[in-house]
């Protein structure tokens, strides 16, 4: 059968739609399966799955499999690359190699296949991008040479901390730890996350065996495995680097790593945490030179950025940023700090820690050992004098109520708080005990932001969408202009990104506390009424301003679904 007659039989599309499709074959001469799926109609996966069956092949999912590691060097790595194929399993009984492949119309890799292992081959068909992630878990790649000068640089001029002597009551993790190729990985485990572009470093033990992940625009990936004995020494190692008590193994431990990769200065951030298998460490990377301070590249919409920027360059108040941990806080308010910081300007930070030092800007480490809170720093900053009050975060009552004193008497304080949107910042500063007439006088605006990633440039794809089928999602017609379909993109994934993605940017919801507002306030109004009157009055949800991203060609459905929830408010 056709693959039409195909998709139309078993009940996925409709005889229209296939015809649909077939007019714009003849108008473009692209596949009719690739038409299908970029109308919305199928799925890639149905695509395979269908086109599969046609030549008598089977569509797996490879997530779902379980992968034998032993036959994967049976093919070169070149090659896998290259072609994007994958040995999943061999039987020695019949001398046959199962290879996941992407094209089942492709037989000339079979046959490449066939020739180069002198096996016999049983192919299934995978989606492409499962079986580049396959690739990217399970095959170790090389070090480079770029990476070994880097890691020799790195040794010759001590830009790590220097190591402290092993006393000899230490343990062979410890010892070992000090010998050059753990060293050597662990160094290389680290610059590699950095020119990933990684956020962070997870190394966690489990019963067999440990693993390494790097956590990049926001989705952490398996990069490989460790036996219990390389992994006690890496984290030894990094205990070595940040500085901190190698035998203490019961209780948690932070520290930081300050390193010269590529002719940087990079911080990281330690944290070690005993579990159940041993210790499990996590590195943040503190990259200043990929800190963006321009306010107007964070991915504001030009209406919010012009709220925004009114309300910081208003002499006093409070400034709330929401939004969970790894949503961008930190760096909306480093931005917005670095477009204030002038000479005639005192301003003060305190935080925990500092991430990022700004020139000409006082910041200070929260140190809870000597008494140093966000609240008696906070206590203390009154007496210096301020114009502009930095809080890492407001935590609890009584550095609530020094904040808002601060607002109140002439400063303008910016803060965060962890809540899922913006109204809710009210209900959570009323639940710590503020007074609403209070919040009311002080409170001037709240953001809610969260990071969705971007389609990488270099593989983007373009495919189109019937308006209607949006609808779910919250689009409307005003968003599409009145279009009955619309063009959206996606990446295919390429050796420049990640599954399709390559860095990320912010969606807001920006309040501002005007009259109204204020008057639901002073009157113990819940969230959704607060929420209701200042979308009336324009606020643009997180999920309106991730479809507006989406709208844009900057991001894909999927990251609308993953980040942001559906929100129906209404107007009454």
């Amino acid at each position: 059968m056709k693959l039409g007659e195909m998709l139309v039989s078993a009940g996925i599309v409709t005889q229209q739609q296939i015809e649909e499709a077939l007019v714009l074959q003849k108008q473009t001469g692209q596949k009719l399966g690739n038409i299908l799926v970029n109308l919305g109609y199928i799925t890639e996966d149905v695509l395979l799955s269908f086109l599969a069956r046609q030549q008598g092949l089977e569509f797996v999912y490879l997530s779902e499999m379980e992968i034998d590691e032993s036959v994967i060097n049976m093919l070169p790595r070149i090659f896998i690359e290259k072609n994007n194929v994958f040995p999943v399993k061999y039987d020695k009984k019949t001398n046959t190699l199962t290879v996941a492949i992407p094209d089942p119309v492709n037989v000339f890799i079979l046959d490449n296949i066939k020739i180069s292992t002198g096996l016999n081959i049983k192919p299934v068909v995978a989606s492409p991008n499962e079986i580049k992630e396959m690739i990217r878990r399970y095959l170790l790649k090389e070090e480079t040479a770029e990476v070994e000068k880097a890691v020799s640089e790195l040794e010759s001029k001590e830009t790590t901390i220097e190591v402290e002597q092993i006393t000899e009551e230490k343990g062979a993790a410890e010892k070992l730890a000090e010998e050059e190729p753990i060293i050597k990985l662990t160094n290389n485990i680290i610059i590699t996350a950095v020119r990933k572009k990684a956020s962070d470093i997870h190394l966690e033990p489990f019963e067999k065996k440990c693993r390494l992940r790097y956590r990049i625009d926001g989705v952490t990936h398996e990069e490989t495995f460790f036996p219990h004995h390389v992994y006690d020494a890496v984290i030894a190692r990094i205990k070595i680097m940040s500085k901190l008590d190698v035998t203490e193994k019961q209780k948690p431990q932070d520290g930081r790593i300050k390193m010269i990769i590529d002719n940087r200065e990079i911080d990281f951030r330690v944290s070690i945490l005993p579990v159940v298998y041993g210790e499990k460490a996590v590195l943040r990377i503190l990259d200043s030179t990929a800190l963006c301070l321009d306010l107007s590249k964070l991915g504001f919409e030009p209406d919010s950025l012009e709220l925004f920027m009114k309300a910081i360059r208003l002499p006093f108040g409070l400034i709330l940023i929401t939004g969970p941990t790894g949503s961008g806080k930190s760096t909306t308010l480093y931005s917005a700090l670095a477009t204030l910081n002038r000479p005639e300007v005192n301003i003060m930070t305190i935080e925990d820690p500092v991430e990022y030092l700004l020139p000409g800007i006082t910041q200070v480490n929260v140190n809870p050992e000597v008494g140093l809170t966000f609240a008696t720093g906070l206590r203390a900053f009154l007496r210096q004098a301020p114009d502009i009050i930095l809080v890492g975060e407001i935590r609890d009552t009584e550095t609530a109520k020094i904040a808002i004193q601060a607002a109140l008497t002439g400063q303008l304080v910016f803060s965060t708080l962890h809540t899922n949107d913006a109204p809710s910042a009210v209900t959570r500063l009323q639940n710590m005990g503020i007074d609403s007439f209070l919040i009311s006088s002080t409170l001037t605006l709240v953001v809610a932001q969260r990071l969705v990633r971007k389609i990488c440039p270099n593989c983007k794809q373009a495919y189109q969408v019937p308006v209607e089928k949006l609808y779910p999602l919250g689009v409307t017609d005003e968003m599409v202009q009145g279009q009955k379909v619309v063009t959206l993109y996606k990446g295919v994934g390429c050796d420049k990104c990640n599954g399709g993605y390559k860095g990320r940017i912010g969606v807001y919801e920006v309040m501002e506390v005007n009259d109204e507002i204020r008057e639901l306030i002073l009157r113990n109004a819940p969230d959704i009424e607060i929420k209701r009157v200042a979308i009336k009055n324009g606020m643009r949800t997180l999920r309106q301003s991730a479809l507006i991203k989406m709208l844009s060609g900057i991001t894909t459905i999927e990251e609308v679904l993953r980040v942001t929830v559906s929100e129906e408010v209404s107007e009454e």
